[in-house]
């Protein structure tokens, strides 16, 4: 292995933020994928790296507890980010990234305009599902996540604790994300809509 490219891959992997995800696709611009797979391979044997999941890893976050391992969803963003894909999470697997349910499901599940796979991450699996590309009809992040959350609990379930994580939820997104809100409203059921447009035109003033 030329030392200096390995020396390379070496220092920009310990300089990476702690407990920020990263993959092989990350040191593209050395044009050398498998140099880098080698080498992060023998990084994360020394123990100067982790790796989360196949072809993801993490310079760790030691605390007093351990390291600080990132959740599904980042793990399964990051591999949609390597892949260029576009991925929205299923029912159960919503309701648990939104904390609408403390029930942490085994398989997290994602439909996804890329490829099908499953990615195993510990004792738990990320699938990815195919579909259509007129699933992704959202243009923003947490509006979206809402609604299927609420789709999988239901009108009847939506208790004042759910409503004021929703409120919080929609209060504390950025500007960019609110713009894209009533659009994303517009697809929503009519009973999510009724829900929703208060709340998003009060945190809107």
């Amino acid at each position: 292995m030329p030392e200096s490219v390995s020396q390379i891959i070496r220092e920009r992997a310990k300089c990476i933020e702690k407990g920020k995800l990263f993959t092989i696709s990350d040191f593209e611009d050395l044009n050398n994928d498998s140099l880098v797979t080698r080498a992060l391979s023998r990084l994360q044997k020394e123990g100067a790296i982790v790796r989360v999941a196949t072809g993801i890893y993490m310079n760790p976050k030691k605390t007093q507890f351990g390291i600080l391992h990132p959740t599904i969803d980042q793990i399964a963003q990051k591999i949609a980010e390597r892949d260029k894909a576009q991925i929205m999470p299923t029912g159960d697997t919503a309701l648990n990234i939104l904390g609408f349910s403390t029930q942490v499901p085994m398989n997290a599940v994602y439909i996804t305009n890329g490829a099908k796979r499953k990615v195993k991450v510990g004792e738990r699996t990320i699938i990815f599902k195919n579909v259509i590309q007129k699933n992704f009809q959202y243009k923003g992040k947490i509006l979206p996540l809402i609604i299927i959350a609420l789709k999988e609990l239901g009108e009847e379930h939506v208790t004042d604790v759910i409503r004021n994580k929703i409120i919080k939820f929609i209060s504390d997104s950025n500007a960019e994300e609110k713009s894209t809100m009533m659009h994303d409203l517009y697809l929503a059921p009519v009973w999510i809509k009724e829900l929703l447009l208060p709340i998003i035109k009060t945190t809107n003033q």
